[in-house]
């Protein structure tokens, strides 16, 4: 390969690298452009922005936004100290005011929670699974929830209009306290299937960036990851499937002695980081395997096919999960083929090493 082909490769690796860091890293620079979308939107402590547009994992509050906050997002969190001069619209796993919301507050959520430093000037209306109220609502309270628990440092000046069991300090409520069951709302349609794009997402943006690097520093072995899934699929998969189930056992054995202990842990972690390379590398392959019979090999292509494929399998149910089992057993066991040959031909005599396979160990 001629040194200009290796400064493109360099410099589209760094590029991929880059952009998928981007989408992994908080966000406080998405923050001050006000809109973010992916990783984590944070204005910090101190720090003022006009509004805040999010679809984000977490989005959370420590300065001021003087305008609204809308989110879709795994968290959303005003902490104690943060203020959104507007309103605060949001769908989420869990929501948590401990700071100075001024106008309302609408939100969908699994939790939802009004710490005792919370205060929200306007009405709050909420849908979620657990509604904690311990802050400080100055208008009308409307809200549909399994359970409702109004704490005892919690001050409602409005009404309290809601659907669900209702606990704790009704004595919060100045005005009047009423149960409607037309506000009972059914979340887990909504919430579940957006935290699973959510999941999945963060998933296939961190499997990107661990599949450029690895194509980036070891363009050979990956070569040879997918020439063994392709060439002999079924020993591929048999060494993959022994090293998913033994490699476990093993170690619970090593456990099982006090001075295994320590060891066993060190093994975990890294069972782990074999297996998430095991994930990445098998669908690249898998995917590379699939192009070549449309005669495109191209491993840069591979790795974001199979990714993405790999990803929207994840959301296939009972199906999707059993093809991601094949794919990572058959990753595994190229990983595991390939780091053996890898071992074998390095301490083999240098005489011996001119015969080698195409590509048995990192470069």
């Amino acid at each position: 390969m001629s040194p200009h082909s290796h400064l493109r490769q360099f410099l589209v690796t760094l590029v991929i690298v880059a952009l998928v860091g981007v989408a992994l890293a908080p966000g406080t620079a998405l923050a001050q452009s006000q809109t973010g979308t992916g990783g984590n939107v944070v204005v910090e402590a101190g720090e003022t922005v006009d509004e805040v547009n999010a679809f984000a994992g977490n989005v959370r509050i420590e300065g001021t936004v003087t305008g609204d906050v809308n989110a879709v997002a795994g968290n959303v969190v005003v902490e104690d100290g943060g203020e959104v001069g507007g309103d605060l619209n949001g769908v989420a796993g869990t929501i948590e005011i401990h700071g100075h919301v001024s106008g309302d507050v609408a939100v969908a959520a699994g939790t939802l929670e009004v710490g005792e430093t919370g205060t929200v000037d306007g009405v709050l209306e909420a849908g979620a699974g657990t509604i904690v109220l311990d802050g400080t609502i100055a208008g009308d309270v409307t809200v549909g929830a399994e359970v409702i628990t109004l704490g005892e440092t919690a001050v409602i000046e409005g009404d309290l209009r809601y659907d669900g069991d209702l606990e704790g300090n009704t004595d919060a409520v100045a005005g009047d306290i009423t149960r409607d069951s037309t506000l009972g709302v059914d979340l887990a349609p909504v919430i579940v299937p957006l935290a699973t794009w959510v999941a999945a997402a963060y998933a296939l943006a961190a499997n990107l960036l661990l599949g450029a690097i690895l194509l980036a520093l070891f363009p050979r072995f990956s070569d040879g990851v997918a020439a063994r899934v392709a060439t002999d699929p079924l020993r591929t998969g048999a060494i993959g499937l022994v090293a998913l189930v033994g490699i476990p056992i093993l170690l619970v054995a090593i456990a099982i002695t006090v001075i295994g202990i320590p060891i066993a842990l060190v093994g975990m972690l890294a069972f782990a980081l074999f297996v998430w390379v095991g994930i990445v590398y098998g669908r690249f392959a898998v995917a590379a395997w699939a192009l070549s019979l449309i005669d495109v090999r191209n491993r840069w292509l591979a790795l974001v096919v199979g990714l993405v494929a790999g990803a929207f399998l994840t959301l296939v149910p009972i199906v999707g999960w059993f093809l991601n089992l094949l794919i990572t057993v058959l990753g595994l066991g190229a990983l595991a083929g390939g780091l053996v040959a890898h071992r074998r031909r390095v301490s083999q005599p240098e005489s011996d090493t001119g015969v080698t396979e195409a590509a048995s160990g990192p470069r």
